[in-house]
């Protein structure tokens, strides 16, 4: 029995088909292969064209279907991963009304932080568990502001993989997990936040039906079933945000466990069982996956919007002969340190972890004379390190302590050098194992159709392929000058 996981990146989409037995991909595609653009009409705002997910969406699983690996009939479910906190409205025809504001977007920071004023901060962070924030119902909000000709046109909002599902079977469905990530949840009342949508102004009926995220969200539709090659009416069975999706990936369900990943953001996801909060909502908490009333299991999330972004970034200033395999070559062969070069990889958008302060890309005590590629691409990683280090000290100062984490061997881990000085870094071991999006999405949607009887089942055959521990390269003096880099930066 064959599953298909489709994984809605910001970069490009990710398909996977997945045996169920072996629980091992038998076909994966991706597309494109450069990454997709982002609109940014002004200064730190994001957007792009759900029509260009749903038209990747196609030639992904096009791709997959003409490796010749697999019947398409035998797909039996689909699950969903996506990037969290776009927004993307419909009419009521299921027509787009404009472009997804994106999740690295920050024009709604001053509209959540008026409403965290106005509902009252212990009101919020007791509630929602974050502040309204950057979120999307701040983004709705500004909407609602600032284009109301579009605002009274919505029939539903939803997240980027709603629309996916959307596309793919006409029905809109959201989960608790969604509406948390979106901060339209009320966890003490286990209801929509009736705070948010009074601050707001919102009307209920902009929200899709609720349901688990293991659950059938729709079937598909015949006509996309002859279009994809697809039977008609397999259920789309599982629909999560991409980092709850990575946890479940990786297998991390449990309290106490944490996953990583460095793409295009960087993110620690710890799994909670209490309903806890920074005061600063430097972190935030969503309903995971297998959240559900009677058991709360919670997503403590930190997320460096520029990790990845910044390494593409660095890999276009150098010329696109360069590849990254050669930039991490380049990187190991310059000295722990970089010899002073330091750099702050906060460019891309208002930074959650940093008070939602639009910090940028800072480039610290280049010497003409002494750095060359090699120190930069080190310095970037080395920056990007510490910056995870910074944000694992806010976790620990919310009493989540990790004493490993789990991370797929992918993206930035695919750098030996830099999955070892994340580990200086923070002092925490890492386990890396082949995992990846599509693929945990596809497992889930066979959590959800049945196929598996449980999250343990799916992921009972999970190989780790590496641990890598802390050395004795003394990383604390490089830290602490960034650390004090950075703090000069934000009283600034």
């Amino acid at each position: 029995m064959l599953l298909l996981g489709i994984d809605i990146g910001t970069s490009s989409v990710k398909v996977s088909v997945v045996d169920a037995a072996t629980q091992k991909a038998v076909a994966t595609a991706q597309y494109p292969d450069e990454e997709s653009p982002i609109t940014a009409l002004h200064p730190g705002w994001a957007e792009q064209s759900p029509d260009m997910w749903w038209q990747q969406a196609q030639q992904a699983i096009s791709k997959c279907n003409t490796s010749g690996k697999y019947n398409p009939q035998d797909i039996a479910a689909i699950g969903i991963a996506y990037q969290m906190h776009g927004l993307v409205l419909v009419d009521k025809d299921q027509k787009l009304l404009r472009d997804s504001i994106i999740w690295c977007d920050s024009r709604a920071v001053e509209i959540g932080q008026q409403a965290f004023d106005a509902i009252g901060h212990e009101e919020c962070l007791s509630h929602l568990l974050n502040s309204p924030g950057n979120f999307t119902a701040s983004k709705l909000a500004w909407v609602k502001q600032n284009e109301p000709g579009i605002y009274d046109r919505i029939d539903k909002i939803m997240l980027p993989g709603d629309y996916i599902a959307m596309k793919l079977s006409g029905e809109i469905t959201t989960s608790i997990s969604a509406l948390s990530e979106g901060v339209f949840f009320d966890f003490i009342n286990n209801s929509l936040s009736k705070d948010i949508i009074n601050h707001y102004g919102f009307s209920e009926s902009l929200f899709p039906r609720v349901q688990d995220v293991f659950s059938t969200h729709g079937g598909v539709l015949p006509s996309i079933a002859q279009q994809l090659g697809l039977k008609a009416g397999i259920p789309i069975a599982y629909k999560a945000g991409d980092q709850p999706n990575n946890a479940l990936s990786l297998n991390v369900l449990n309290p106490g466990e944490v996953a990583a990943t460095a793409g295009t953001s960087g993110v620690i996801y710890g799994v909670s069982d209490q309903l806890t909060y920074d005061p600063q909502s430097r972190v935030n908490t969503f309903a995971h996956v297998n959240y559900t009333q009677q058991q709360k299991s919670l997503g403590v999330l930190l997320c460096i919007n520029g990790t990845g972004s910044l390494y593409r970034w660095t890999k276009n200033l150098f010329g696109s002969s360069v590849s990254y395999t050669q930039m991490n070559e380049q990187a190991s062969k310059a000295p722990l340190g970089s010899d002073g070069l330091r750099i702050l990889p906060f460019g891309n958008g208002a930074e959650r972890m940093l008070n939602n302060e639009l910090v940028g890309v800072h480039f610290h005590n280049i010497d003409l004379n002494l750095h060359t590629p090699a120190h930069i691409s080190r310095a970037v990683q080395e920056g990007i390190a510490c910056a995870f280090r910074y944000g694992v000290d806010i976790m620990r100062e919310n009493g989540m302590s990790p004493k490993i984490i789990r991370a797929g061997k992918a993206n930035l881990f695919l750098s030996d050098l830099f999955a070892q000085t994340f580990v200086n870094a923070t002092g925490i071991p890492v386990e890396l194992y082949n995992n990846d999006g599509s693929v945990g999405a596809a497992l889930g949607a066979g959590i959800g159709a049945g196929i598996f009887s449980s999250p343990a089942e799916a992921f009972n055959k999970m190989e780790r392929i590496q641990v890598i521990e802390p050395t004795s390269a003394n990383f604390h003096p490089v830290y602490q000058e960034w650390k004090a880099l950075l703090q000069k930066q934000l009283k600034n």
